[in-house]
């Protein structure tokens, strides 16, 4: 079957080790089930795993893509919950999660398997691409907002980094929550988006806000983490779930940090349960996940070097016809 592939790691170069050819399709197993992939979307794990992290050489070739929505053995329509146990069946309490491409083969291929309890119905309402695009960012989004920052309806958010697609996530479903959504970028263009998603403001990186905040949505890191920081009413919460700019901030701000009583929360994307109650949100309030772009599989290159280049304004996503 045709796949998009991590062939080798490269640390400098991580593009240097995309290859795109065919890989041995998946076998049936117990308790498993074989899906069709109709559309699979992009994330920057796929970059960190070009470059080595949370995989190592031993299992190359490694199918990338951790987020798929397709249809299985019986013709339901379906959608991939990406966190996986080692032993196939949901993560227990002293069980190490993984998710696809660290241990198992990934979605950017014309099939993938997967345990049959990560499996969960597509609702009707949402398209394959819309769907793929839910399980990694869209469910880090909901969680970090919802589960760890404890926001409610009336509350502030500030969403480091619109256009990328945790920030676009966060700041669609803050908007469609009833919370009052800030966002920052580099990017006029995408301060222009941020608001047309619904942010009351959009500001460039590190300008002040007109308000402290109750909670910062952080998925930039070093780059933007004084200013997530500062953001913060007294008591607010800062959520963490990525660093893109790199994890060793100049200033890590901690006597504003123990000062002003603020809470630092690391998220890590979701539950199974998470899920479906976002595929419920999406289903029941007409929200949809933002793309950017949807390209063939043939072209996940050209995704990837979108991915890379920081242009991208949401997801992308690759499609198999």
């Amino acid at each position: 079957m045709f796949a998009a592939y991590a062939a080798r790691i490269d640390r400098d170069q991580p593009l240097s080790g995309l290859e795109l050819g065919e890989r041995p399709a998946p076998e049936a197993r117990s308790g498993w089930s074989v899906i069709d992939v109709k559309a699979a979307s992009l994330n920057h794990h796929d970059l960190w795993s070009l470059k080595g992290v949370g995989i190592t050489e031993d299992l190359l070739p490694m199918i990338l893509g951790c987020d798929a929505a397709g249809v299985d053995e019986d013709g339901n329509e379906v959608v991939l919950h990406s966190v996986i146990g080692q032993s196939g069946h949901g993560v227990g309490p002293r069980e190490p999660r993984s998710i696809l491409t660290e241990r198992y083969q990934g979605t950017f291929a014309e099939q993938v398997t997967v345990p049959t309890w990560n499996v969960l119905p597509k609702p009707k309402e949402l398209s394959f691409a819309e769907a793929a695009c839910l399980p990694t960012a869209w469910l880090t989004a909901y969680r970090m907002l919802f589960t760890n920052a404890g926001v409610r309806p009336g509350d502030s958010v500030l969403v480091q980094g619109a256009g990328g697609g945790v920030a676009t996530a966060a700041i669609v479903l803050g908007k469609a929550a009833g919370l009052r959504v800030f966002a920052t970028s580099r990017d006029e263009a995408k301060r222009k988006r941020a608001i047309e998603l619904g942010a009351v403001e959009a500001v460039e990186s590190g300008a002040r806000l007109p308000q402290r905040v109750d909670a910062v949505i952080e998925t930039v890191g070093a780059a933007t983490w004084s200013h997530s920081v500062k953001s913060l009413k007294p008591g607010g919460t800062l959520v963490i779930s990525g660093a893109t700019s790199g994890d060793r901030p100049s200033h890590a701000e901690l006597t504003r940090i123990f000062f002003l009583e603020l809470k630092v929360v690391g998220s890590t994307m979701g539950t199974k349960d998470e899920l479906e109650d976002l595929l419920s949100f999406c289903a029941a309030t007409g929200v949809r996940p933002v793309i950017d772009e949807e390209l063939p599989l043939d072209r996940a290159r050209e995704g990837f070097e979108r991915l890379a280049s920081g242009e991208q304004f949401g997801k992308i996503v690759l499609t198999n016809s």
